[in-house]
């Protein structure tokens, strides 16, 4: 089959094999806390403060606090270490990376003007979400099979056996769009093809590779993330009788998000498929699943924010980001083996080995962002912000109106998020100050969703998800200025909890027929941050 058929193919139906899900959304949009080495070792807590390059990613009213010009860079080492635990075995991963998280400029031009005194003006890049992250291990005991869920699935769908099966002459269900194959999900045609879900004896329906009792099984997975989120800022800005601040942001974005994961079984005792005719025998059981996701795009997005000060020891702040409106492309692929002690095993792929790709719509959340800073004597800044954003309210679209189902999944499955940020500052010297701050950021997920309770749909064939729990950071730094040229130090921790699954479980109504097994992953992320620049 030539390639620029497999291709055509596996755009006019790209939607059966892994156009995205309510999960992949919260991925795209999830919150990290980037910015200069004063921004971070203060926990982020800027919105009221400004006079800082990482505050036209946050409030960009803080550009209208400042009274001259400034440029400046800023570098992150990152040092990662993730830990998956299931069942008391723990399996831990390190990497270090290094990022530049700030590079930009602002500048001042003075007024004639008792009203409006000065008028600033700002680009910057920045990388405001980093996706690095793995995370590997095993499940020791596993009490449901992939294998029972694509079953289940599959039934769902109404499938039958000749929907996923290659009947000579009639359809190829890889490459031919006519066809019953043409409805079916790629996961399905690939379990079928591994011999990972056993057709009935009418063949109208699916059984489970594992349907023994007494069968034992383990697992083990690996989940590699890369990418980020860059935006390039354009910020303009003044103040109204230096009482009043207020500042315009435009930004646009370019997102680049990388995904392989591998998932495995082996089970002894169990059902499985003998080589004559599908016929089934005990023994044991292999098969793995391994895919590839690539998201990238670009957008943009509106920021707008305002500070007062209504007397010199007091400052509130108020930003609203838009949405940011994404133009994406997906390219995936995916492949299950199988080893059967039968003698059954082999090999099979989507689109004939070739990535599929898909175009699509993305639309993040909104977000609200409320402020108050305190200067204390003259030498002390005490600073609170506190965001809101809805996850709930993230969604896709394209050409096929094909989504609406999946908005209706981000909908059920996500909630608003809650994020606290607490930051201090003391200048012990004209030229030395110390920092330090806090960051907590709530569970974006339903209750429902997050214990199980609910069956959760993904995209294609990839059945695994996370949901993150809560985000901690604990954040502390130094700065030092001499004339117009400064420096900085942070060092950040941060502590973060999700629980990984392989693949969901099974639930009809309120009752939980088949539990999905869970991982505890905790990421412990330890970076130093160092920004210079110079004001002049």
């Amino acid at each position: 089959m030539k390639k620029k058929v497999v291709l055509a193919i596996a755009i006019a139906a790209p939607i059966l094999l892994s156009a995205q899900g309510a999960t992949d959304a919260y991925q795209l949009a999830q919150p990290d806390m980037k910015g200069t080495a004063r921004f971070m070792s203060m926990g982020g807590a800027f919105g009221a403060l400004g006079g800082d390059l990482s505050t036209l990613n946050q409030n960009p009213a803080g550009i209208g606090v400042y009274r001259s010009s400034e440029i400046g860079i800023t570098l992150d080492v990152d040092i990662q270490s993730t830990k998956a635990t299931s069942q008391g075995a723990s399996m831990s991963k390190d990497q270090t990376k290094v990022y530049c998280n700030n590079f930009g400029y602002v500048g001042t031009t003075v007024l004639s003007s008792e009203v409006m005194p000065y008028f600033q003006w700002g680009c910057t890049f920045s990388r405001v979400q980093s996706f690095d992250r793995v995370y590997r291990g095993s499940i020791p005991s596993l009490n449901s099979s992939l294998s029972n869920y694509i079953a289940s699935s599959t039934n769902s769908e109404g499938l039958t056996s000749a929907d996923l099966q290659y009947v000579p002459g009639e359809f190829d269900p890889y490459y031919d769009p006519i066809g019953p194959s043409y409805y079916a999900p790629w996961m399905s045609i690939l379990a079928y093809d591994a011999y990972a879900i056993v057709p009935t004896a009418d063949g109208d329906s699916f059984n489970g590779l594992i349907t023994q009792p007494g069968a034992m099984g383990d697992a083990t997975f690996v989940n590699r993330e890369r990418g980020y989120v860059d935006e390039y800022s354009i910020n303009f800005g003044g103040n109204v009788m230096n009482t009043v601040y207020w500042g315009l942001g435009l930004g646009i974005t370019d997102i680049d998000y990388k995904s392989e994961t591998y998932y495995d079984e082996l089970w002894s005792g169990a059902t499985i498929i003998s080589a004559d005719e599908r016929g089934t025998e005990s023994g044991s059981a292999y098969y793995g699943l391994e895919n590839y996701l690539h998201n990238y795009g670009t957008g943009f997005n509106v920021k707008l924010g305002v500070i007062v000060k209504p007397i010199n020891e007091l400052r509130l702040g108020l930003a609203v980001h838009t949405p940011t409106w994404y133009s994406m492309t997906s390219n995936y692929y995916a492949a299950m083996d199988f080893d059967y002690s039968s003698g059954l095993n082999g090999y099979s792929e989507t689109n004939g080995g070739y990535d599929g790709h898909h175009d699509y719509n993305y639309r993040t959340p909104w977000r609200l962002i409320a402020s108050a800073a305190g200067v204390i004597g003259g030498r002390g800044i005490l600073s609170v912000d506190y965001e809101y954003v809805d996850y709930s309210s993230m969604s896709y679209s394209d050409d096929w109106d094909s989504y609406d189902v999946v908005n209706d999944d981000i909908d059920r499955y996500y909630k608003a998020m809650n994020i606290v940020r607490i930051g201090g500052e003391y200048r012990v010297t004209p030229q030395f100050s110390v920092r330090a701050g806090y960051s907590y950021q709530s569970s974006p997920v339903e209750d429902n969703a997050a214990d199980g309770k609910e069956t959760i749909y993904t995209a294609g064939t990839q059945p695994a998800y996370a949901f993150d729990k809560t985000t901690q950071y604990i954040t502390c730094g130094l700065g030092y200025r001499y004339k117009g040229f400064y420096a900085d130090m942070a060092y950040v921790h941060k502590n973060r909890e999700s629980t990984y699954h392989p693949f969901s479980s099974t639930v009809s109504g309120s009752v939980v027929l088949d539990e999905s097994p869970s991982v505890k992953v905790e990421d412990n992320n330890n970076s130093l941050v160092f920004s210079i620049g110079y004001k002049f």
